[in-house]
């Protein structure tokens, strides 16, 4: 499975034998993820990827950052994640075997921010337009006309949207406590609106790219919790 980087081990054995594979670097120095692709790169290995929970003296070990700490930083992280994934990723790492269904739905899924971003500009403009369109029938005291298909999908829709926040607020309740449970929603939008702002950063740094620039890394800085060292 690729590779997030925060949070990420990778046994040293296996590590050692990427390197000699690669001339004594396991790193690509061009890629723009590097990360990801040497997981896509070890599971072409067969390395097998587990997800650890792990406590000690009952607290989680985690990596714990603000990461990234502004706004800028937000989304120049996520706009270097989108062109090396979804788009220079595509031409560097291709696609999977034939038969490898499971690896072929995670690139694909990992690939369609382009689209999916244009869909939810088209969502937010449509949610902000139906919210002009409801006000304007109220105000003139007439009845919209609703075709009932529309209303099943938004339905069946809202109802996944809001499976999928409940789960994110039990998350991340379980770890930090109510109010960020709750802050948990408000961040799903702002995730949006950096998404939203960094695809047509990725869309243009791709196709400097394709122009014969050279791969720039932008490296994002961590900003660390102040943490009782001492006690620790």
């Amino acid at each position: 499975m690729p590779l997030a980087g925060t949070g990420c081990a990778i046994a040293t054995p296996l590590l050692a034998k990427v390197a000699r594979m690669r001339g004594g670097e396991p790193f690509d120095a061009h890629s723009l993820v590097e990360d990801y692709e040497l997981g896509l790169r070890l599971a072409d290995l067969g390395a097998r990827g587990v997800f650890a929970r792990v406590e000690d003296a009952g607290e989680l070990v985690a990596v714990r950052s603000f990461f990234p700490g502004t706004l800028a930083a937000a989304i120049t992280q996520k706009a270097r994640w989108m062109t090396g994934i979804a788009f220079a990723g595509w031409d560097r790492t291709g696609w999977a075997g034939r038969l490898a269904v499971a690896d072929h739905w995670m690139r694909a899924r990992d690939r369609r921010a382009p689209i999916a971003m244009l869909v939810l500009a088209i969502a937010y403009l449509a949610a902000l337009l139906w919210g002009v369109a409801v006000a304007a029938h109220w105000w003139t005291g007439t009845t919209p006309l609703l075709d009932p298909l529309p209303g099943w999908l938004l339905a069946i829709n809202g109802l996944l949207l809001g499976w999928r926040l409940m789960m994110r607020m039990a998350c991340t309740g379980r770890l930090y406590g109510l109010v960020e449970a709750l802050l948990a929603v408000p961040r799903f939008v702002v995730g949006n609106a950096v998404a939203l702002a960094a695809a047509p950063k990725a869309l243009a740094r791709y196709l400097r790219l394709l122009g014969g620039q050279a791969p720039v890394w932008d490296k994002t800085g961590h900003d660390f919790p102040e943490l009782d060292l001492p006690a620790r």
